[in-house]
């Protein structure tokens, strides 16, 4: 999980991240390079499935004896998207609170951050939605996941910001300054663990976080 530090990000807007040097090999992340993530994405998961799918259509025409060990094939053929579906939702989970009253007054300064609907969404879910280039974000404690125009695919991003011991509030607040800052560098840096249908992560997240998702979307 890559860890970014920004302490002068909100007096600098437009300033490139300084975490891009320790990624130096990676493209820099934009329109072209996100659908060709998305496709390699696709492409991983139809080779990991698709053989599965055959091989259990050759058992069955085979002998229908074959015919529970095929089924076995087919479970782990959907299976097996649902898990990389999971890594990506793993991104928007929230910690238990270590300091209620930190938690509170870091939340407080947070929703000064955001616009009136989003401080709401923000106090419903403990996720920010944030309007960037590339799409509609959702940014939490432990990364963001990018929701593309139409809605139809998400990008889910691993990202914390520095230090173990900051509220929650000021883990979201300092990636929320990283991405406003310099978008691009934001993607460019976060490792990416998971894109795909819109529909296979919502499945693998939790009420509230559905509910941000659909927000997302909706906005998307």
């Amino acid at each position: 999980m890559t860890d970014v530090s920004l302490p002068d990000v909100a007096s600098s807007p437009g300033t490139p991240l300084p975490e891009r040097a320790a990624v130096h090999w990676r493209r820099q992340v934009d329109e072209l390079v996100l659908v060709r993530a998305g496709r390699r994405w696709t492409a991983v998961t139809v080779g990991h499935s698709l053989p599965l799918v055959a091989v259990s259509g050759f058992l069955i025409a085979l002998n229908p004896v074959t015919i529970p060990v095929a089924l076995i094939l087919l479970a782990h053929a959907w299976v097996i998207p649902g898990l990389y579906a999971s890594r990506g939702a793993n991104v928007l989970r929230t910690a238990s609170p270590a300091n209620a009253d930190a938690e509170r007054t870091a939340l407080g300064l947070l929703g000064d951050l955001v616009g009136h609907r989003e401080r709401e969404l923000l106090a419903d879910t403990g996720l920010v939605l944030e309007r960037g280039r590339f799409g509609i974000w959702l940014v939490g404690q432990l990364g963001a996941v990018l929701v593309v125009p139409g809605g139809r695919r998400v990008y889910c991003y691993c990202v914390k910001a520095t230090g173990d011991k900051l509220p929650s509030g000021d883990r979201i607040a300092h990636l929320l300054l990283a991405l406003r800052s310099d978008e691009a560098g934001f993607a460019t840096v976060a490792n990416l663990t998971f894109s795909g249908a819109t529909w296979r992560l919502r499945r693998r997240l939790r009420g509230a976080d559905r509910d941000a998702l659909r927000a997302a979307r909706a906005v998307a």
